[in-house]
């Protein structure tokens, strides 16, 4: 179909020249829809070489059994005609230059191994040419040599790449759009060693419709040269009359058009749907940020219920993200916060050994978490380790009494009793008070049935006494709820003896006890006010009215003989001095008095 609507001509000239034989071949084959032009040079002068007629009749046999124009099947049959010469069963090589045309009527690409050239002429004047894969060009190529000098150049034919060579690469061009009166012109050797361009250019610029006459002049002024040792020349000419035209071409157009249109358009939504993806993505990002630190901010306040749906919405938007560093952070925070928050429900519903094991589960991963909550966590396990203590020595005081060495049961509740008010657990300090109370009944009852009758006045005496004086060491000791348990024990035995001197006599004492555990609470209570003023002071930058509500909160402990709270207090003047400078001024000071 496009061959019968098109007008292409083709000839061409082949002579040994000085030669035995020739060596060079042209070929061609027009298909109804493609057509391939192929010239090659031998570069093997032995007798019996036909390397340029095995590679054009391997080219054209392979295009015929696939016929195309693309680069891809351009490559292919350069390479199916290197493998043949090689391939070839001979007992020298087979070597030649190699130029392939292939073309749909409309258009065309060419390709080349060696220096068999292509030269084309469009509206008389030479439009586009190959290079030749020699010496002697890269020579010109890096200005090393003139270019009108290439004719004569002593490495003209030392190739670099050729057919036969094996695994060379060829040139293959884009593909050209044909035009009306193009002209192709094919040649070896045999031809450019003897003719420059500016000759060729001279008889195609004044060619005619007869490709035969351009062909015949080309010929003539060769010889008319009368070379000594003309090499074999052949030269080919394709004259492009007539280009197929497409009858379907005007709707090709616009279907053309119409796709370009809605390809740009499709462009146009492309850009933006990114635009808003990464918008999103950005907002997404900045969001998860943000949860990411309120979760810190709520671990550091101690609020892990909310740091766990902050850190949980950090988490969706990671996933969303696809950000797997930051998602397995978070899973490790995650992992983290819950299970602290497991060991502050154990915590709190008195199953410390519960909750020291969830504690101890989530520091064995806070290293994976940038030990978030660590102070919050130890500061736990070191409560709930005085607090098991405090069972321990209740335990093991229940142990003594069970055998009945009530000296050695008492010391274990009293050190539970003591340890329980230093840390301030309440249930603690009930638990051991009423462990003492039952040691003491036991422990009586145990003395009473232990003696004779006759002792029993005296033992029950000694007993009141021992009540009474260890009320005035709990007394001493500003422990009066125990002095409390003690003279009331007291004031029962008391009773039971009809000693009605010692009986108001402890009344006093109990009374008095109860008279200095209010005062007592007065004073705590005036404390913790100073402590907390102190803390206000702070909170508001004023660091000299803080240290001196500390000081005063401190010397109210000290009377209270209370050396925890005492301590701390001393801590903290210290802090408000270092805050406020006070402690350089007053070595100042201090030196320049001395």
């Amino acid at each position: 179909m496009r061959k019968q609507n098109s007008d292409f001509s083709a000839a061409f000239v082949s002579e040994a020249g000085s030669k035995l034989k020739n060596s060079d071949y042209f070929g061609f084959v027009e298909l109804d829809e493609y057509a391939c032009y192929v010239i090659a040079d031998g570069i093997t002068e032995l007798a019996g070489t036909e390397s340029a007629k095995l590679a054009i009749e391997t080219v054209i046999l392979h295009f015929q059994a696939s016929p195309s124009m693309s680069g891809r099947t351009m490559r292919r049959l350069i390479a199916k005609a290197d493998k043949a010469l090689i391939g070839h069963d001979s007992y020298t090589r087979q070597e030649a230059s190699l130029t392939v045309i292939l073309t749909d009527y409309r258009s065309f690409r060419y390709g080349y191994l060696g220096n068999t050239r292509m030269r084309m002429y469009r509206g008389g004047r030479a439009f586009r040419q190959t290079e030749d894969m020699s010496l002697a060009q890269e020579a010109i190529e890096q200005e090393q040599a003139a270019r009108d000098v290439l004719q004569e150049h002593e490495e003209r034919n030392n190739l670099y790449a050729y057919l036969g060579q094996g695994g060379a690469r060829p040139f293959v061009s884009k593909k050209i759009k044909l035009l009306d009166t193009d002209i192709i012109t094919l040649y070896t050797r045999g031809i450019w060693e003897n003719l420059d361009e500016a000759e060729l250019d001279d008889v195609f610029s004044e060619a005619g419709n007869e490709v035969r006459d351009s062909l015949d002049n080309v010929e003539e002024l060769l010889l008319s040269r009368q070379p000594r040792n003309l090499e074999n020349y052949t030269f080919a000419a394709i004259f492009i009359n007539k280009v197929y035209a497409d009858p379907a071409r005007a709707k090709k157009r616009k279907k053309i058009i119409l796709f370009s249109v809605l390809a740009v358009v499709l462009v146009i939504a492309v850009v933006c749907i990114c635009i808003f993806l990464h918008w999103r993505k950005q907002q997404r990002i900045a969001d998860m940020k943000f949860y990411f630190t309120n979760t810190v901010e709520y671990i550091n306040t101690g609020n892990f219920l909310r740091a766990k749906e902050e850190c949980g919405k950090a988490a969706e938007l990671a996933d969303k993200l696809k950000d797997k560093e930051m998602r397995s952070r978070l899973q490790e925070y995650l992992f983290v916060i819950e299970t602290v928050i497991l060991g502050d429900e154990s915590y709190s519903a008195g199953g410390y050994e519960e909750a020291r094991n969830h504690y101890e589960d989530a520091m064995d991963r806070i290293r994976y978490a940038d030990f978030i909550g660590e102070a919050y966590m130890e500061a736990k396990l070191d409560k709930i380790a005085d607090f098991l203590s405090v069972s321990d020595y209740i335990a093991l005081g229940d142990m003594l009494l069970d055998t009945a060495e009530y000296e050695k049961a008492e010391k274990q509740y009293l050190a539970a009793k003591k340890l329980a008010a230093e840390s301030h657990y309440t249930e603690g300090t009930e638990a051991a008070m009423t462990a003492l109370e039952k040691l003491y009944v036991q422990w009586a009852e145990a003395d009473a049935a232990s003696r004779q009758s006759a002792d029993e006045q005296a033992g029950k005496e000694v007993a009141a006494a021992e009540l009474v004086a260890n009320g005035d060491k709990a007394c001493l000791e500003h422990d009066f709820t125990g002095a409390e348990v003690y003279y009331t024990m007291a004031l029962t035995k008391y009773r039971e003896l009809g000693d009605t001197a010692n009986e108001q006599h402890v009344q006093q004492k109990l009374e008095s006890v109860a008279g200095k555990a209010e005062e007592e609470a007065k004073v705590r209570k005036s404390a913790e006010e100073l402590e907390q003023q102190g803390m206000q002071a702070q909170g508001n930058g004023d660091y000299w009215s803080a240290k001196s509500f500390y000081l005063q909160a401190k010397n109210l402990y000290l009377e209270l003989r209370s050396d925890v709270d005492v301590d701390r207090l001393a801590n903290l003047a210290e802090q408000m001095d270092t805050l406020t400078g006070a402690g350089n001024m007053e070595q100042e000071a201090a030196a320049t008095e001395g």
